[in-house]
């Protein structure tokens, strides 16, 4: 029989983040990275996971790729400050090359154990559109392993009550290998902020 590490229980349902041990994630972490921004919220925004500077600072899109969110933000005539941010993965999973430690892509079982908390804070913000930044962020809100990020994009999917939105994470804005693939990300993701916007206009609760 498989046996699970002394102290992981996918099945916890700790009352604070920073008590989570849903996943093994927590271990190599500096700290769990919360979301942030207004409790009702009609926006949320869901990445990946938190970065190396997330980590380091326990806040949400503070580093570069966090600046790119907000530049794309602006463009779309959307306010961050009316805007909740969180990540599928609370905790930054990652892989030391030299002194650096460098992004690794959570295992579908992570994102699982982590949807705890997302279902959390769609209860609590009750957002009225989501827009899933990534092929993981969108396999976490929709609860669909197969779904595919850019078969998802162009369109709104009605999930749970709730308008989703999918499109690039702005990491892959940032780190794609050639220009034109970096501008076509971020005017997608430009693209995905001002239909949002839209919808929330569109459709008051």
């Amino acid at each position: 029989m498989a046996t699970r590490p002394i102290g992981i229980r996918p099945d916890q349902q700790p009352e604070h983040l920073d008590q989570c041990r849903r996943c093994v994630l927590w271990e190599a972490a500096t700290q769990a990275v919360p979301g942030a921004g207004p409790r009702h919220a009609p926006l949320m925004l869901v990445g990946e996971q938190p970065g190396d500077q997330e980590d380091l600072q326990g806040k949400p899109f503070v580093g570069p790729a966090g600046a790119l969110l907000d530049r794309a933000l602006d463009e779309a005539g959307v306010d961050r400050g009316q805007v909740y941010v969180t990540n599928a993965v609370k905790h930054f999973k990652w892989e030391p090359r030299g002194k650096r430690r460098l992004h690794k892509t959570p295992a579908q079982r992570e994102v699982e154990a982590c949807h705890y908390w997302i279902e959390r804070e769609l209860a609590e913000h009750d957002p009225k559109v989501v827009v899933a930044l990534g092929a993981t962020a969108l396999k976490s809100v929709l609860q669909k392993s197969t779904v595919k990020l850019q078969a998802s994009m162009g369109g709104a999917i009605e999930h749970e009550g709730r308008l989703v939105i999918a499109t690039f994470h702005p990491s892959y804005a940032l780190r794609s290998p050639d220009a034109a693939t970096r501008e076509s990300a971020y005017r997608a993701i430009v693209e995905a902020f001002k239909h949002a916007h839209q919808l929330i206009q569109k459709y008051p609760k």
